[in-house]
């Protein structure tokens, strides 16, 4: 979830509400020291390098970084006549990026040009189109999917309590160890051994999604419930505990915990990343440190 995205405070479906004693603005957008190195590639070029990163955050939007001009090869970066209208923050004017003769951006990167005073502390900041470049990197490990987000938190814990799974009469799952995984502003999800599975019931869907925090999720279907149960085969170390481990989802089967049926709250389904982060799997793949 973070800051802005999903149900994050400042997104336009927040679950929760500041207490103030007038309404707040429908969008607000913060924006606050980065505090890691970061670097942008293209080709074999690295683009920028900054430890002074600012993060902008805006309503339904994953967070971005805007890199000072002074820590870009400006030698690379061409300003183009292409101008767009920002509802906030005014004209914003796009660079076409050039590492070599072979790797271009035509739309790399865009610099906001006329900045309202509230936001003056974007002047002189310029931030590079996820999809353009070849990469990006927090010190040597490559960042996938958005710019990190510090408002998003994702907690582990064993629990003893019996979750059973059931479709159409059947049981598919039945455990007294599974693991109940919170993450920033989604239902608790509930994460089951294989050796508590009747994996015959499972079968698998050719499809695969990325989250940023996770990894790469594959999907199953259960009977004619389609895409009814996911797992990460080789979840990010940050979250290992749930690798190969497999759950499923309590608006398509049927979920129970201690006897009482799990539903989503409102609001709690996963929302999908936008085109810019729709990546190919081999982009997903953690690449050695640069």
């Amino acid at each position: 979830m973070g800051l802005s995205w999903q149900q994050g405070p400042l997104s336009a479906g927040a679950v929760g509400r500041f207490l103030v004693p007038e309404p707040l603005p429908k969008r607000l957008l913060y924006i606050e020291p980065l505090r890691r190195r970061m670097r942008v590639r293209l080709g074999e070029s690295w683009i920028a390098d900054s430890e002074r990163c600012l993060l902008l955050f805006e309503p339904g939007r994953y967070p971005v970084a805007y890199f000072p001009e002074a820590d870009v090869s400006q030698q690379l970066m061409q300003r183009t006549e292409h101008i767009t209208q920002h509802a906030d923050l005014g004209p914003t004017s796009w660079y076409s990026v050039q590492a070599d003769e072979q790797r271009i951006a035509a739309r790399g990167a865009w610099q906001h040009t006329n900045l309202p005073a509230y936001a003056g502390d974007l002047r002189g900041h310029i931030a590079f189109a996820w999809r353009a470049m070849d990469a990006f990197y927090e010190e040597d490990e490559r960042i996938v999917g958005h710019a990190a987000d510090p408002y998003h938190r994702i907690d582990i814990r064993q629990t003893s309590r019996n979750l059973v799974v059931n479709h159409e009469g059947r049981i598919i799952a039945d455990t007294k160890r599974p693991l109940v995984l919170y993450e920033s502003g989604f239902a608790p999800r509930w994460y089951v051994s294989r050796s508590d599975i009747d994996e015959s019931a499972l079968t698998p869907v050719k499809l695969q999604t990325f989250c940023p925090y996770k990894g790469l999720c594959s999907y199953y279907s259960i009977g004619d419930a389609r895409q009814a149960a996911w797992s990460y085969p080789e979840a990010y170390s940050e979250v290992g505990r749930i690798s190969n481990l497999v759950s499923f989802e309590p608006d398509i089967v049927t979920v129970l915990l201690d006897g009482n049926q799990i539903r989503l709250e409102p609001g709690q389904s996963v929302v999908p990343h936008g085109p810019d982060r729709n990546l190919d799997v081999a982009e997903i793949v953690r690449e050695p440190g640069a």
